[in-house]
């Protein structure tokens, strides 16, 4: 997989016009974060050698090089799930693609189901650790020669940036929500018992992604930031049905904030 990796970066580097430091991984209903970025070049995950293809509603497959918040940055708009029928690597596989480009900083985003009581429809959650429940562990396998056998993550998400995230919402005003983020395989939601279960097991929110691209970005010596927007709840008394067209549509909403938070992140980091 290595030469595989490594050939995905060797055309990239000549695609983009950039060397970029810091990377984004945008979920479902964050893609608008991409209209920001400027002097961009955009490439298509079909015409890139060896990546997956995003099948997903509100993915729309595209990787995006050029400037945000003063930086040079890549984007995802759109990634890889476990539930869409691709293994461990394959869902991972941009982010050893990032390491071979040179990528530091890694921030993450996406949508997630509130198992915290407090939480409300709209919140934005910076993750301050995870709980990782899918059923294949992403560096399963042998050790790729970017990172030790056996990582730590006693710090996945980097406590600093956690810290300026903290200050860049004070001062712009923006309401933040912190916690643990439970990563499951989906794709269905989550019935009441397990959104208990996952309550009492220490977790504040679940999804569907993120925890298998953080670890590997620790793995390869990559820092992160993590954000969650609440698009659903599953305790509490507003519980309620809900669809992916739904949790699209409170992504959109809470998607400005987030994208401000981000943007000056990347300025100051």
């Amino acid at each position: 997989m290595l030469e595989q990796v490594q050939e995905t970066a060797a055309f990239l580097k000549d695609k983009m016009r950039s060397h970029p430091q810091a990377a984004i991984i945008l979920g479902t209903g964050l893609g608008k974060l991409a209209d920001v970025i400027t002097d961009k070049v955009e490439i298509a995950y079909g015409e890139i050698p060896h990546f997956p293809v995003s099948t997903v509603e509100g993915h729309k497959g595209k990787l995006i090089a050029g400037k945000l918040g003063g930086k040079d940055v890549m984007a995802m708009q759109g990634r890889f799930h476990y539930y869409e029928g691709y293994s461990m690597k394959e869902v991972t596989y941009p982010v050893r693609v990032m390491r071979e480009l040179g990528i530091r900083m890694l921030y993450v985003s996406n949508a997630a189901g509130s198992v915290n009581p407090s939480f409300r429809i709209g919140d934005l959650m910076l993750i301050t650790d995870h709980i990782n429940f899918f059923p294949e562990h992403p560096l399963r396998g042998k050790n790729i020669p970017y990172g030790p056998r056996f990582p730590d993550m006693g710090e996945a998400y980097d406590r600093t940036l956690v810290a300026l995230a903290r200050d860049i919402a004070a001062e712009r005003h923006i309401a933040l929500r912190e916690g643990v983020y439970l990563g499951t395989q989906g794709p269905t939601f989550e019935t009441p018992s397990e959104y208990r279960m996952f309550h009492r097991l220490g977790a504040d929110a679940v999804g569907m992604s993120t925890v298998p691209e953080v670890i590997v970005a620790r793995h390869c010596g990559i820092r992160v930031f993590g954000i969650s927007v609440i698009t659903d709840l599953g305790l509490g008394e507003a519980v309620a049905k809900v669809s992916h067209e739904e949790v699209q549509e409170a992504a959109d909403a809470a998607e400005p904030k987030m994208t401000e938070i981000i943007r000056e992140l990347i300025h100051r980091a």
